[in-house]
């Protein structure tokens, strides 16, 4: 089951303004389809809370391997 956020609450829960998630993360990290979905068809967003954060985690996981990648060289 999915968690299905406004704009506003997703800008609360990952600390970003809602103007910068809907000019610069929108569809250029978050996806439609994948991060977010338009209800019948209209012009309201809700973002599926699930999917951004694991897409959140693997990048953040991705960074850690190649800063201990760099170290270790």
């Amino acid at each position: 089951m999915n968690t299905y956020l406004t704009t506003e609450q997703l800008a609360d829960r990952i600390h970003y303004n809602p103007r910068t998630i809907r000019n610069e993360l929108l569809d250029i990290c978050l996806f439609e389809g994948r991060h977010y979905v338009r209800p019948f068809n209209r012009r309201k967003i809700l973002f599926i809370w699930e999917t951004i954060e694991q897409d959140m985690l693997a990048q953040s996981e991705d960074t850690i391997a190649l800063a201990t990648a760099v170290e270790e060289e």
